[in-house]
């Protein structure tokens, strides 16, 4: 079954190149880019999947258990908007195949040095495909939980990342709702380490593609959780849940910048660093400043606005990294 998968989508991608992508490349004098073209096909086919795929399987499991009712569908359709922009392959896979290229020089020049680069499958001699794609799965996700972390730690940081967070309807697309920006930075950010420790192309679309899609589940408007121990062995929707609950999961110490649960995939990084919360309930979600607030002297003061449309929430999430990163800390 999986075989005849895989052989069907390799048919796809070499006619969809020849009909469609290499036609236009040599039209627009771009041959020389014909082969990362064709790698960038199988982005965007998986990409493409992956949305068919989210929907069919988590769109029923929202209308049957949801955690809250919508209460604004504009806001859903907006972050599907991210979603096609990032699921197709756009970011991701000009970051890494940009990358390449620069990190294969490096890695030659260091050979002519007498250094040899390091890779994690060296590390045991024979290691089955499973196990290796296993490894740098849990490697990555380490990396990522503390780029997570610096996304909440610092305040010109925490403006851009906000915009994550201010979605208070989440669901099955709400995991690609951020500034491109920060998307830049933690597309880099991984590439740079896959690339380090020896992760091959192939392999790093469908480690990007196992973790997108288990983070698609962790945002979407379930009520669902994994029991007391499946809790602690996989980010769940409940305790990804409490990361954006307003007040709780982006708040520390009285500080309106730390949170909890910063694991991506893995809640044992937040174990071992003292940042879990495996609190039972479904929280609502937001940022607090989103909501207005009422002085002592009686007078209200409106919420801030994180835009209702796409360009206009990419825009004030500059705005916010600019003023974050002149404000004192609270």
């Amino acid at each position: 079954m999986i075989q005849h998968f895989l052989d069907w989508f390799s048919f796809l991608q070499g006619w969809l190149f020849e009909a469609v992508v290499e036609p236009f490349l040599f039209f627009t004098g771009l041959g020389e880019y014909a082969e990362d073209a064709f790698e960038g096909v199988e982005w965007f086919l998986a990409g493409a999947v992956e949305v068919v795929v989210l929907y069919l399987v988590l769109r029923p499991l929202e209308a049957a258990l949801p955690a809250q009712p919508i209460a604004d569908r504009r806001a859903r359709w907006n972050d599907f908007v991210y979603t096609l922009i990032h699921r197709l392959g756009f970011f991701t896979m000009a970051v890494f195949f940009t990358l390449d290229p620069i990190m294969d020089h490096v890695a030659g020049a260091l050979r002519m040095e007498g250094v040899h680069p390091f890779n994690l499958e060296s590390l045991a001699s024979g290691m089955p495909p499973l196990a290796s794609f296993l490894l740098y799965l849990v490697v990555l996700d380490f990396f990522d939980y503390w780029f997570h972390r610096g996304q909440h730690r610092f305040r010109w940081w925490w403006g851009l990342h906000s915009l994550h967070h201010s979605q208070q309807d989440m669901n099955l697309w709400s995991d690609d709702r951020n500034h491109l920006l920060d998307d830049v930075l933690r597309d880099v950010y991984l590439a740079i380490i896959a690339l380090a420790i020896g992760v091959a192309p192939g392999q790093y679309v469908l480690l990007v593609s196992v973790s997108r899609a288990l983070q698609s589940l962790q945002h979407a408007n379930v009520r669902i959780h994994f029991g007391r121990l499946g809790e602690r062995l996989l980010v769940s929707p409940r305790f990804h849940r409490t990361h954006h609950a307003v007040g709780i999961g982006h708040e520390s110490r009285g500080r309106d910048v730390g949170g909890c649960n910063f694991g991506v995939l893995l809640p044992v990084w937040d174990l071992v660093f003292r940042t879990a919360n495996f609190d039972t309930t479904f929280h609502r979600t937001g940022v607090r400043d989103q909501f207005e607030k009422v002085d002592a002297d009686g007078s209200v003061r409106p919420g801030r606005d994180y835009g209702r449309g796409f360009w206009r929430q990419q825009w004030l999430g500059l705005v916010r990294m600019v003023e974050f990163s002149r404000r004192r800390a609270s």
